[in-house]
């Protein structure tokens, strides 16, 4: 995969912080852990758009019938099938 160089400007305590994660040994280098911040980023991301999906789909979904008892033995139903529960 191609690289691109960027130049990034951070404050002292910033570039000290990064140089703490590095001499903790969890990171060989700066770019190292600047491209794990950016994957953590996009994870979170799809993550959250997941959710706003499924969310927006529930509210357009409208009001159900069932009662509340009904929805949680559904949920607890599906909680057993995703071995949640």
């Amino acid at each position: 995969m191609a690289t691109v160089r960027k130049t990034v400007t951070f404050t002292e305590q910033q570039d000290k912080w990064i140089k703490a994660q590095i001499e903790a040994g969890e990171f060989t280098n700066d770019s190292e852990y600047l491209r794990n911040l950016v994957r953590q980023d996009q994870a979170n991301k799809s993550k959250f758009l997941s959710l706003k999906t499924k969310l927006v789909e529930g509210l357009e979904s409208g009001v159900s019938s069932k009662s509340l008892p009904e929805i949680m033995k559904e949920v607890e139903a599906r909680m057993r099938e995703d071995g949640r529960l």
